[in-house]
């Protein structure tokens, strides 16, 4: 249930709605937005009187929230979150490009994409330590090492860095981590997106192969309930009956998202395709969609890499397709949500 309060309610009104709200056993969230304040109310609801409650003088209208998510919910917070870590922003109308390796191999390869991916305008270096893969036999990634090699070319670049969490006991390793994300294997790992919702750090969130947005919504909505709000959902390509891509990149997604929840947005054009060639076209429909950012994969050497070497561009290709990537969002070409 939401509340939305009058923008002339005197202090004494407001505290007396809030008495008021405090004899019904539901948590009680406030958010103070550009245009409105609203209030919403978690929990079992059903008890409470909406017509009381909208009888208060502090109160402007109430209605229920249908949806299951109620805090990623845009009925609950009017207002696009903006999430900033160093120089990249996300929700704020910007676009932000995150560029680096599928994994981590050794500190010349993850330095020496780091410095590429910067001088072309990406504002932050990914990288996989812990890799997740459908065959046992696979590289798995250097793991804990790999996370060490991670923090040295963002100390030799500057670059907060991205890196994907497997499981919850590995949670201390990520400390110095700036954004920690969660796969689209992991989407629905319950108990992991509990402990991850127990901590300060941004989480960016895969969708699901074969999930729906509202099931993605959910997944975020169990990071957000254990009080951390700073959650940015991915859309990285669900699996359809087509065969000529690794994934079909649902762009409806975006405004789908926008329209349903205030969290920002970032596309992942590499795991959608598994095609580079495929990956500016879909870069620039996603910005023209109004995705806050996207996701790509850079290897220095692609022919060489010890996975996902097929879908990962080289630095020069690199360097043009996010020039013009930028130009393009820069001069106009990106749709805003009108909130």
């Amino acid at each position: 249930m939401i509340i939305v309060l009058k923008p002339n309610a005197t202090t004494n009104q407001v505290e007396q709605l809030n008495e008021t709200l405090k004899t019904y056993n539901v948590e009680i969230k406030r958010w103070d937005g550009v245009h409105s304040t609203v209030i919403g109310l978690l929990g079992d609801t059903h008890t409470v009187d909406i017509e009381q409650i909208g009888a208060n003088l502090a109160v402007e209208s109430v209605k229920r929230v249908q949806e299951p998510y109620k805090l990623a919910n845009r009925k609950f917070h009017p207002d696009n979150t903006v999430i900033k870590v160093g120089d990249a922003t996300f929700g704020d109308g910007s676009l932000t490009i995150i560029a680096g390796p599928c994994s981590v191999e050794t500190e010349a390869q993850i330095v020496e994409v780091a410095e590429r991916v910067k001088a072309a305008g990406a504002k932050m270096l990914r990288g996989g330590a812990f890799k997740p893969r459908t065959s046992p036999y696979s590289f798995q990634g250097l793991r804990a090492d790999g996370l060490k090699l991670l923090l040295k070319a963002k100390e030799e670049t500057g670059l907060p860095i991205i890196t994907e969490i497997m499981s919850s006991s590995h949670i201390d390793l990520f400390e110095d981590v700036d954004i920690i994300q969660v796969g689209a294997r992991n989407m629905q790992n319950f108990e992991l997106l509990k402990e991850l919702g127990k901590t300060n750090k941004p989480i960016l969130l895969k969708r699901g192969l074969a999930n729906t947005i509202d099931e993605t919504l959910m997944s975020a909505e169990y990071i957000m309930a254990e009080g951390n709000l700073n959650v940015i959902l991915c859309e990285r390509g669900i699996r359809t009956f087509e065969t000529s891509t690794r994934n079909t990149l649902d762009i409806s997604a975006i405004p789908m998202f926008k329209m349903l929840s205030h969290l920002p947005v970032v596309i992942d054009p590499s795991h959608a395709a598994g095609i580079p060639q495929l990956v500016e076209p879909l870069s620039m429909a996603s910005i023209g969609a109004g995705a806050d950012g996207l996701m790509i994969e850079v290897h220095n050497c692609p022919s060489k890499a010890l996975s996902d070497g097929a879908q990962s561009l080289d630095p020069d290709t690199f360097d043009g397709i996010a020039s013009r990537i930028i130009k393009a969002h820069d001069q106009g070409f990106s749709y805003r949500y009108n909130v």
